[in-house]
């Protein structure tokens, strides 16, 4: 499962120079054929609501092997997305299109990354493939 969190759906006009130009279907279409690559399915969902992104990790439980995340903002704020996490102990990668640690102050600080396998920023939509390239392996050691 991947996620994408509030104002992702912006992508492609919200600040291109820290965002870039691609949009989130464009980024969604480049997970999709690089999950092809792995021989394995993605399911893409985009929220701006905190309680969406939550029942979609609940949902995740049974369903998907992993989650690969972009919570975008509620990544410092969401005890809540931490804890839907912890709560279905599915791995989980965290990725950011920009390199959160040299932006702003309050943005250093992850609530996702003590419960993930491992976080992925900086790399604009780099992030992504390699956050998704990550679980699959990951996924195919636990094998």
């Amino acid at each position: 499962m991947v996620l994408h969190g509030p104002n992702l759906n912006l992508l492609g006009q919200r600040e291109p120079e820290i965002y870039g130009s691609l949009t989130l279907g464009d980024i969604n279409s480049l997970l999709t054929q690089e999950a092809k690559k792995h021989g394995v399915e993605i399911f893409c969902l985009q929220s701006n609501h905190e309680g969406n992104l939550v029942d979609a990790i609940h949902q995740a439980f049974g369903s998907y092997q992993g989650i690969l995340i972009n919570a975008g903002a509620y990544t410092h704020t969401s005890v809540a997305i931490r804890d839907a996490l912890t709560g279905v102990n599915l791995p989980t990668v965290e990725v950011h299109l920009s390199n959160v640690y040299r932006r702003e102050e309050f943005r250093h600080h992850s609530y996702i990354a003590p419960v993930a396998i491992g976080q992925i920023s900086g790399f604009g939509v780099q992030s992504y493939i390699l956050g998704l390239q990550a679980l699959v392996n990951h996924l195919k050691n636990l094998s």
